[in-house]
C-alpha cells in the first residue's frame, strides 16, 4: 500500500526528502521499524538521523569509498589507514603518524557528513618508497578526510553488512517497491505532469496513488485466503525453460 506521497522540484535530491517522509509517517503512526530505500536515499547523515530521532533502520546500498585508489583498486585508500579518534591521529600503511588533525568541517551539501581532515607533512611523504601508491601529487603530502567517529563506525558497519547474504535477502523485498515505481511511471503516465505548478502536480500524484491503492484492495482475495501468486516475468519463464535456477523473489514468492 502507498502511505506517503512527496512531490518535489526536479532539482531536489532524493536523500533530502527522507527526513520529511519519516516526520509525516510518525505523525500518522505509520513509521516502519526498517525502511528499505534505494541508493539515492542512503545519506550517511540521514541513516544516523532516522535511527536517533525515529528509531527507524534505513536499509539501502551505501555509496562506496569515492577515493581514486578505491575506485581503481590500486594504491592505498582511506580504509588502509588506521584512525585513532582518541589520540586524534592517523597512521599510514608505512607507519607514519599524521601531524595535523582539523575539523570536523561542515560540507556544502546538507546530505553529506562533516569531515575531519588529518594531514601528513612533506617530510613524511616525499621520502616514502611507495609514495606513488598513495598520492599523485609531486609537491603536496597526503591528506585524509573522514567523518566523525559515530558516523565512521556506522559507515563501516553498514558497508560490512551489505556484503552478507542475510542483508541481500532482506533487501530483495525492495523489488516490490521498484515494481510500484514502474507501475506509476509506465502504467499511469507519471513521467509527465498534466498541470502546471508543483501543488497541482502533487494533487495528480496523490489521486493516482489513491487509485492504485483502490485497485490493489479490490484485487485482494477474501479474508483468510492466501493471495494468488504473481505470474512470472518473461525473463523468469526463459530461465525456467532452459533449466536455469532462479531464486524466489517477490514475483514468485508463492510458487
Amino acid at each position: 500500500m502507498i502511505t506517503d506521497v512527496a512531490t518535489t522540484a526536479a532539482t531536489t535530491h532524493d536523500s533530502q526528502v527522507l527526513p520529511g517522509i519519516h516526520t509525516r509517517l510518525r505523525r500518522r503512526g505509520l513509521l516502519p521499524a526498517e525502511h528499505l530505500v534505494d541508493s539515492g536515499y542512503t545519506s550517511l547523515v540521514h541513516l544516523e538521523q532516522a535511527a536517533r530521532e525515529h528509531q527507524v533502520t534505513v536499509t539501502g546500498p551505501l555509496p562506496g569509498n569515492p577515493t581514486r585508489q578505491h575506485r581503481r583498486g590500486e594504491g592505498f585508500g582511506r580504509d588502509d589507514f588506521h584512525i585513532d579518534f582518541d589520540r586524534r591521529q592517523v597512521t599510514c600503511p608505512q607507519g607514519q603518524v599524521s601531524r595535523g588533525w582539523h575539523g570536523p568541517y561542515p560540507t556544502s551539501s546538507p546530505t553529506a557528513a562533516p569531515l575531519i581532515v588529518a594531514r601528513f607533512t612533506k617530510g613524511q611523504c616525499h621520502p616514502c618508497p611507495v609514495r606513488a601508491q598513495c598520492t599523485t601529487s609531486r609537491e603536496s603530502a597526503r591528506n585524509m578526510g573522514f567523518p566523525p567517529r559515530e558516523l565512521r563506525d556506522l559507515q563501516l558497519r553498514v558497508r560490512t553488512e551489505q556484503q552478507t547474504s542475510e542483508w541481500k535477502t532482506r533487501y530483495a523485498v525492495r523489488s516490490g517497491v521498484e515494481g510500484t515505481v514502474n507501475e506509476f511511471a509506465h502504467g499511469h503516465g507519471m513521467r509527465r505532469c498534466r498541470y502546471r505548478g508543483q501543488d497541482k502536480a502533487h494533487l495528480q500524484h496523490v489521486l493516482t496513488a489513491i487509485a492504485v491503492n483502490i485497485e490493489r484492495l479490490s484485487g485482494l482475495p477474501p479474508t483468510g485466503e492466501a493471495p494468488p501468486p504473481r505470474q512470472p516475468t518473461a525473463f523468469q519463464n526463459y530461465l525456467d525453460q532452459h533449466g536455469i535456477h532462479r531464486p524466489k523473489s517477490w514475483r514468485s514468492s508463492s510458487s
